[in-house]
């Protein structure tokens, strides 16, 4: 039974990681223990590597590990749209599309009253004060369409609004190749809302 100490604390670390189950942390930790004893140390050594050197970058608070981070530095990027998101994670999927050439601000969070977030718990005052500081047109607001999403970008509409800098939301709607039987109500309403014209 003494062995198993470790595996069952392997098992456990996993299990902590959000969207990891009981089952998924199991064939985790086995999988590490199947693999040569160098997989497992440089598994170890990315982990202590990326907590001790990423850090938020001082203009956009995404996370990097250097600053700022490589979308700030880049001369290519549009300087006169920002885009406001949650998460860090928020961003790589913006980049994904290819769609977006300006710069961005990560929140770290959204409000949510119930979860005790509110605006001072997010980098609310760092970007008004980035937008106080440079020379942009417009702001999308990127936040998740869901209560907490909608509430944040709301609440940020209302303060940037009185700068004269346009503010935008991204559509909601149905996703490409989805059928209208299949769609929510709540979906196909916010595709009514967010039409367009054919031109």
């Amino acid at each position: 039974m003494n062995s198993a100490g470790p595996i069952a604390r392997l098992i456990d670390e996993f299990a902590r990681l959000p969207g990891i189950g009981p089952k998924t942390a199991q064939r985790l930790a086995f999988y590490i223990l199947n693999e040569p004893p160098e997989a497992a140390r440089s598994l170890a050594r990315a982990l202590v590597e990326a907590r001790e050197k990423i850090r938020r970058c001082s203009q956009c608070s995404d996370l990097t590990d250097r600053d700022p981070c490589a979308i700030c530095q880049d001369p290519r990027r549009n300087r006169e749209i920002l885009c406001v998101v949650e998460q860090p994670r928020d961003v790589i999927a913006m980049e994904k599309s290819r769609g977006f050439r300006g710069l961005y601000h990560v929140l770290h969070g959204a409000i949510s009253p119930m979860s005790g977030v509110g605006p001072g718990e997010l980098t609310v005052r760092e970007l008004l004060e980035r937008l106080a500081g440079n020379s942009f047109r417009e702001v999308i607001l990127a936040t998740n369409p869901n209560v907490e999403g909608d509430a944040t970008a709301l609440y940020l509409a209302r303060l940037i609004k009185p700068s004269g800098i346009r503010v935008t939301r991204l559509a909601h709607g149905l996703p490409v190749g989805a059928s209208l039987e299949y769609a929510d109500e709540m979906t196909l309403s916010k595709a009514l809302e967010g039409r367009q014209a054919l031109e």
